[in-house]
């Protein structure tokens, strides 16, 4: 080959390589195209959860249902003039309570 045929050889790597492993090349972009996808699956799953919690923060300012559960269930309340039974479960077969185990 002519000097000038590898001349313009070594001008078409030289173009070439930015484009395929420089700063902005193809597999970089590729790169940051996986991890926009990533993430916004991420930010999905995320605006959902701020929704439920927009939606239970509503709910907690506005009705008093809701504050009433949260104080049965989660701080064992009971209204006044309520009467509050308690049920326990049987025990399991083989175990009897005041007895140790061999």
């Amino acid at each position: 080959m002519r000097p000038l045929s590898w001349v313009l050889v070594a001008l078409l790597v030289i173009l070439q390589y930015p484009l395929w492993l420089g700063k902005g090349g193809w597999l970089r972009v590729s790169e940051l195209k996986d991890e926009m996808f990533a993430q916004e699956k991420i930010n999905t799953t995320l605006v959902q959860r701020n929704a439920r919690l927009r939606a239970e923060v509503d709910d907690l300012i506005h009705g008093q249902a809701a504050i009433e559960e949260r104080a049965r269930f989660e701080l064992g309340m009971i209204k006044k003039n309520e009467i509050f039974f308690q049920v326990m479960e049987p025990a399991p077969k083989g175990l009897t309570s005041g007895t140790a185990a061999p």
